[in-house]
């Protein structure tokens, strides 16, 4: 599984560039005085907060993942909690929740989708706010798709070479749900391999889990982290969406 090497999952997603994906994150949220990340695989959003003096907390539910980003986040002010994103309770509520990296595609059903956002309403403070990055919905309703599925990184050193999926992975048109063949090929022979299972969500989707949810109001919708780029823009190949907790 993909998910239980975290060392090479973060070197196929260093091309992201994190501080200034943060920068971005505070610009919208304000001064912040806790952060929670959810489903943050090695909590890379997480440890940049806690880095830069902000409290955080980070959630997964990969243990591999969990262990990967306490070794990671020796010395700051960062919890790591193991569970579940749809079911947790941690008894305390965040000025920011955040979910990135298209974490809610491993939401399989709109039961699933709401029991989230239950929980992320249920830890925001009032007045909160909760950004979600998700996959553009062009990526499988238009005819060319805003991401690639693969690229070559660098990160220390260490080259890598991804494929996030295959042309024959195919959308089942029921479920919403693709199986991406997904390959990390790190100079020096190491290749690790899996099949990650993916549910596609639209923007009306994500509307109606949100208005089942209740509680949370759509503040802005952007296509990148630049909040020049609107959803609808031919640039756009993200859709973050902020939502407003009632205070």
């Amino acid at each position: 599984m993909i998910y239980d090497h975290p060392r090479a999952y973060e070197l196929a997603c260093s091309f992201r560039d994190v501080s200034a994906e943060v920068d971005a994150l505070r610009s919208w949220a304000g001064e912040s005085r806790d952060v929670l990340e959810l489903a943050a695989g090695p909590a890379e959003h997480a440890r940049e907060f806690a880095r830069r003096g902000v409290p955080a907390t980070a959630l997964d539910l990969s243990p591999a993942m969990c262990a990967y980003a306490r070794e990671r986040g020796s010395g700051l002010p960062l919890e790591v909690v193991q569970a579940d994103m749809t079911g947790f309770r941690l008894g305390r509520r965040f000025d920011l929740v955040i979910t990135m990296l298209d974490s809610t595609a491993h939401l399989m059903t709109l039961d699933d989708f709401v029991a989230y956002l239950t929980c992320v309403r249920e830890h925001l403070a009032g007045g909160g706010l909760a950004i979600i990055e998700m996959s553009h919905p062009a990526d499988r309703l238009g005819d060319t798709p805003r991401v690639s599925n693969a690229w070559t990184v660098e990160k220390d050193g260490v080259n890598a070479h991804v494929r996030w999926g295959e042309p024959w992975d195919e959308l089942d048109p029921i479920t919403q749900v693709v199986r991406d063949r997904v390959t990390i090929a790190i100079d020096g022979g190491e290749v690790i391999e899996g099949i990650v299972p993916y549910r596609f969500w639209t923007a009306t989707e994500l509307t109606a889990a949100i208005r089942l949810t209740g509680g949370l109001t759509v503040e802005a919708q952007y296509g990148d982290f630049d909040p020049e780029v609107t959803l609808g823009s031919p640039h756009a190949w993200r859709m973050i969406t902020l939502l407003r907790r009632a205070s």
